[in-house]
């Protein structure tokens, strides 16, 4: 009998938008599970994951997922040969605490401050995508841009509008996200580094 091989990027994504999707209708549900800090000294450290399975809104939801969805099975792949199967699984939830925890120190004394999302696991993701093809193109708002070329970009942009500090994206997460996915990654599977760097020199264009 062949065996059944259950995608991990899809039950995430199942699991995420129900979860989302309760938390819509749900105000407790949402406040209970977003990452707050005060939260963290009752003791409530599930949050360090819970956060990443509630969104501010549909588009958000849907946003995060479709990446997600798109490059989650290359990595999968790659992550599922460890760990018993649940290499993925663990790389994605690690993502989430590594995203976080940055943004909980500094403002770990600040009841005012939120975050919820899965969007530090999701840059793990698509970070550790960028190593295997950096020149590969990846549609953004239908535009294709080599993957290389976007992570420089969403650096860059991540940075400015983590100074400026006018909005209520955790711009912090999703750098500290994109790092653990490269930084684990290479961990992993050292000879990676210079398979992206063989890689980055075969400009395509």
């Amino acid at each position: 009998m062949l065996g059944l091989t259950i995608s991990h990027t899809l039950i995430l994504i199942i699991i995420t938008a129900i979860i989302s999707f309760m938390a819509f209708q749900n105000q407790a549900l949402m406040n209970r599970l977003i990452f707050w800090p005060p939260a963290m000294q009752r003791g409530q450290y599930d949050r360090f994951i819970t956060h990443g399975f509630v969104h501010a809104d549909g588009a958000h939801l849907l946003f995060n997922m479709i990446t997600l969805f798109f490059f989650g099975s290359i990595i999968e792949a790659f992550y599922r040969q460890y760990f018993f199967d649940l290499g993925f699984v663990l790389f994605y939830l690690g993502g989430l605490i590594a995203a976080i925890v940055p943004s909980y120190l500094r403002h770990k004394n600040d009841a005012r401050w939120a975050s919820l999302g899965a969007s530090g696991a999701v840059s793990a993701v698509l970070f550790a995508y960028i190593l295997f093809e950096p020149w590969k193109l990846i549609f953004v708002f239908f535009i294709p841009v080599p993957a290389i070329i976007f992570a420089v970009l969403y650096v860059a942009y991540s940075i400015w509008s983590g100074k400026r500090g006018n909005s209520n994206i955790n711009h912090s997460a999703h750098l500290w996200g994109a790092a653990y996915g490269v930084i684990m990654t290479i961990i992993i599977e050292p000879r990676l580094l210079p398979h992206f760097l063989n890689k980055l020199m075969q400009v395509p264009f």
